[in-house]
């Protein structure tokens, strides 16, 4: 199939006029601002405000467009599974990320979007995971042990960044990148600080400039490499891997498709993985008896100190598995998830005109007393066969679903096991006493004090 018949559909009509959506309840703040610092300021409180005042389905006014916002597990599921193909991610994410990360795999809609996941599913399977396990393994291994020779109060959240940027570095383009890692590293840093900039022109002097000059960096670097991949016909990091991917019909992805992908996939393996694994730690730190179970599970596995982690070994943390799904629960990388509307449609009673912005939110989903009781504690029990049978299955959504789950889900629960495994083996974490950790919740969690903890050798 030719992929010039398959391109994301354009949208050929304009968003609803205000009075076309004044059916739905809701309020949109100010002229021109809305309710956008209010969302700001707090995400969390500002939707489970307006849910208890207008209901699952409200109207708002943010980031200079009115939104109709959808909340549950029945409207994750109506969105995200999406059986009748309403709604465009591509039309929905471009106003955040097309400066940056054009055309990544969750910017593409329908049947271009299942072609080019078909063709990059291939970096994703069994033996190219093995190998990233590797070099993951090797990688976590070496920044543990400079952690653990360095006790005391650790600033958290940098030191996570810096870490998962490398591992995608070494994993994703390769061990052997030589010293263009680190231009590459800091180009990568400038794009993603940029796709959260207040400031969504590339003026002289703003971030977004940084981003958009460290994006040309990164296409230059692609764009020189891929022959050269392709010439040396192996290599197993994902950049070699899809280098050498196919279409359905035997063409090679092209090096704009590589290079699109490779920009996006880098910068979703990092920064949500950086956000996950701090709170992750975070929270181990916090629940100092559940910290010791996970390294009781982590010591029982049998290992030395120095010995490489193997596939078996990290199907053996069921407990680490289940705590990372309830880090993934309290916060999600994506506490929200923009959609627009390509037909009109209804939902609980509500029609809803084409050109609609729409969003459904995981975070608010993930705290509905009715599904997780008592939601502010952590409990990686509710995360049992037995706990999840009855769960509506859109109930939990860090990784959407449908069509646009996230490809990389199962890698990131393998980097976040295999880097348990060593945190675990080598680090008891604790928080100062009194300290709360402060964390801004959009767009990825992150902690705004970069979340101190105390750290020593076990």
């Amino acid at each position: 199939m030719s992929m010039q018949n398959v391109a994301s559909p354009a949208l050929g009509f304009v968003s609803p006029k205000r009075n076309e959506l004044k059916h739905i309840p809701g309020d949109e703040g100010w002229p021109i601002i809305g309710k956008t610092f209010e969302v700001l300021a707090d995400p969390k409180g500002n939707v489970e405000a307006c849910a208890a005042k207008y209901g699952l389905v409200y109207r708002t006014h943010t980031f200079g467009q009115t939104n109709v916002v959808l909340l549950g597990p029945e409207a994750n599921e109506f969105v995200l599974f999406d059986q009748q193909k309403l709604f465009s991610s591509t039309h929905g994410w471009n106003r955040v990320l097309e400066l940056l990360f054009p055309r990544g795999l969750m910017l593409l809609d329908f049947e271009e979007h299942r072609l080019h996941r078909k063709a990059l599913s291939v970096a994703f399977k069994s033996g190219p995971m093995k190998s990233y396990l590797i070099d993951l393994d090797k990688g976590i291994a070496a920044r543990i042990a400079q952690w653990k020779a360095k006790p005391g109060v650790m600033q958290l959240y940098p030191a996570m960044k810096q870490l998962t940027l490398d591992l995608a570095a070494t994993s994703f383009l390769g061990a052997d990148i030589g010293p263009e890692v680190n231009e590459i590293n800091r180009a990568f840093a400038d794009m993603v600080a940029a796709s959260v900039a207040p400031i969504r022109r590339p003026l002289p002097g703003t971030q977004m400039a940084r981003g958009v000059a460290g994006r040309k960096r990164v296409v230059a670097y692609f764009r020189e490499q891929i022959p050269l991949r392709r010439a040396k016909d192996g290599g197993e990091d994902l950049f070699s891997q899809l280098c050498r991917a196919t279409h359905e019909d035997g063409a090679l992805l092209s090096e704009q498709d590589i290079i699109d992908h490779m920009s996006f996939l880098m910068m979703a393996a990092h920064d949500t993985l950086t956000s996950s694994l701090t709170s992750f730690i975070g929270a181990l730190a916090a629940y100092p008896d559940w910290q010791q179970r996970l390294r009781s599970e982590v010591f029982a596995l049998g290992l030395a100190a120095d010995a490489p982690t193997g596939v078996d070994d990290l199907e053996k943390m069921p407990l680490s598995d289940m705590a990372f799904r309830e880090t993934l629960r309290i916060r999600p990388p994506v506490p929200s998830m923009p959609r627009r509307a390509m037909r009109d449609f209804t939902f609980k009673g509500f029609a809803i005109p084409a050109g609609t912005s729409v969003g459904v939110n995981p975070l608010f989903t993930h705290y509905m007393e009715d599904i997780w009781p008592e939601p502010d504690r952590f409990d990686p029990l509710r995360f049992t066969e037995e706990a999840q049978r009855n769960r509506h299955r859109f109930a939990w959504v860090p990784f959407g679903g449908g069509a646009h789950m996230c490809l990389g889900l199962h890698f990131a629960y393998m980097q976040a096991k295999c880097f348990a495994r060593h945190f675990l083996q080598n680090i008891e974490v604790s928080l100062e006493s009194g300290y709360k950790p402060d964390w801004q919740m959009w767009p990825i969690p992150k902690p705004r004090d970069g979340l101190r903890v105390v750290v020593k050798a076990v």
